[in-house]
């Protein structure tokens, strides 16, 4: 994909800093990892608006210092607040929400067809996906059928509905934040570094 315009719907953290993360080592964040872990949480929190059964979202992720240094016309499209805060902190993460996403089949395709230029620094995705106890989940991924398995998940009682926003850097940190319908308040969000690996490894290959 082309890199992102800044004008083309940007976000960026709002004034009140997320709750700073540990990782999942148990180790102090670095500031990069702690700003990735803001620009997360706040593009779940910004997605959530929207309610449950989205279509997958795709973010890119620009570091508002560089941005400005290779555009100083990027500082015009930020507020004031943003700008100031961007100088004292270069880790500072601009989050650009990407439209025109191309057809796929599924997200295996989807993500297979991304490719960031430099300027662009980390990926996020959301979406949605049911998830069942570990034996009926069994029992699901033994159908063959795509429809047929799909209406067994749906017909299942025990069956959870949860969107996850997985952000991926090209240096290599990640973080998730996961949401469920049956617990659907910002304050029932569980994060951290590797939540959904295999989701980590796939936006990864997108910088290869």
């Amino acid at each position: 994909m082309s890199a992102p315009d800044p004008a083309s719907r940007p976000s960026v953290p709002g004034s009140s800093p997320a709750e700073t993360p540990a990782s999942d080592a148990g180790r102090e964040a670095s500031p990069r990892l702690r700003a990735l872990a803001r620009a997360v949480t706040e593009t779940e929190v910004h997605v959530a608006v929207s309610g449950w059964d989205q279509p997958v979202r795709v973010f890119a992720l620009v570091r508002i210092a560089a941005a400005m240094e290779a555009d100083p016309d990027v500082a015009g499209f930020l507020e004031a607040a943003t700008v100031e805060e961007a100088r004292r902190d270069p880790e500072l993460l601009m989050v650009v929400e990407q439209e025109g996403l191309p057809a796929a089949a599924d997200l295996e395709h989807l993500l297979a067809q991304l490719a960031w230029p430099e300027s662009v620094h980390g990926v996020a995705i959301g979406i949605e996906r049911l998830v069942l106890p570990s034996a009926a989940q069994e029992e699901a991924d033994a159908i063959t059928d795509a429809a047929e398995r799909l209406a067994f998940l749906q017909a299942r009682p025990d069956r959870e509905d949860i969107r996850m926003v997985v952000g991926v850097l090209r240096s290599g940190e990640s973080w998730c934040a996961l949401r469920s319908r049956t617990h659907d308040d910002d304050a029932s969000i569980y994060q951290g570094e590797q939540l959904v690996p295999g989701l980590v490894e796939a936006l990864a290959t997108t910088f290869l």
